[in-house]
């Protein structure tokens, strides 16, 4: 006679052994939170896999770190990796559910990433190399428009709720603007986030900005300098600007020749390289 199959795996004692939480405690978050996936035995007994003590191991260091388990469990939510520590795992977990077809599950992990990693790091090695990969695969005919945008607004939408908290002033004013005709708003929004974490106060004037109506406020803000997004060649042509106004470029449509035909200085490739050079203008 066969013997019926028993599911591979850890009881809960064993679960509690590994992770160091009690099994009352483990019952509780399993039935409450429905965080843990545990197989079942013929006989109707729980077995976790060594994603489960993945996720419960995950869960202790957020508590170790001050977050309620309600909290916890919500940043944990059910998605289907295993949870995120590094930049990296946020990273490679978002290209993962976008493989899959699953575009909306890379809002979720944006939202672990903020809140696990900190701003600045999230945006700059979580966002920056997320927007450059569904970029390049858009470009490639790996992802339709449709999945691209369902991105960029999982991206907008985060980095809108943080471009509404107060700016500071320390450095004095910053006026940002993309170069008239260019949409592609999301990395000047990365850095109206990072000058504004910096100590700067932040005027965001968003996509396709008028040339004279951003050098109109500058002025009349005396901003120490105007910074221009510019991530296509072609919105680089027939820029001029006044000499009593500073500027500043970025975007993969700048470069450093492009900064000195308009007089101009280069932010730069990086996001936190830019912040340096942009924080000399405050000396």
């Amino acid at each position: 006679m066969l013997k019926p199959t028993v599911s591979a795996g850890l009881n809960i004692a064993a679960l509690a052994q590994r992770t160091g939480v009690p099994p009352d405690t483990l019952r509780k978050w399993e039935q409450r939170y429905q965080i843990l996936q545990p197989d079942r035995t013929a006989g109707g007994q729980r077995r976790y896999s060594e994603r489960d003590v993945a996720r419960v191991q995950w869960l202790r260091e957020r508590i170790d770190e001050g977050y309620r388990i309600g909290v916890a469990a919500s940043l944990l939510g059910t998605l289907g990796d295993e949870p995120a520590r590094t930049p990296r795992d946020h990273l490679q977990a978002m290209l993962r559910a976008l493989e899959r077809g699953e575009t909306s599950e890379v809002g979720l992990h944006l939202d672990q990433a903020f809140a696990l990693l900190g701003v600045d790091e999230t945006l700059e090695q979580v966002v920056r190399p997320l927007l450059e990969t569904v970029g390049e695969r858009w470009a490639a005919g790996e992802l339709t428009v449709a999945e691209e945008h369902l991105v960029s607004e999982a991206v907008r939408s985060r980095l809108g709720h943080l471009l509404g908290d107060p700016g500071g002033g320390v450095h004095g004013v910053a006026v940002l603007a993309c170069a008239p005709g260019e949409r592609h708003e999301l990395g000047l929004m990365m850095a109206a986030i990072a000058l504004r974490r910096d100590g700067w106060k932040v005027v965001y004037l968003g996509a396709d900005t008028p040339l004279a109506d951003a050098v109109a406020l500058v002025r009349r803000l005396d901003a120490r300098f105007l910074g221009l997004s510019i991530a296509l060649h072609e919105h680089a042509q027939g820029l001029e600007l006044p000499d009593d106004v500073a500027l500043v470029i970025g975007g993969l449509g700048s470069s450093a020749a492009l900064a000195r035909r308009l007089g101009g200085l280069w932010a730069g490739p990086d996001l936190r390289g830019a912040v340096e050079t942009l924080r000399a203008l405050a000396a």
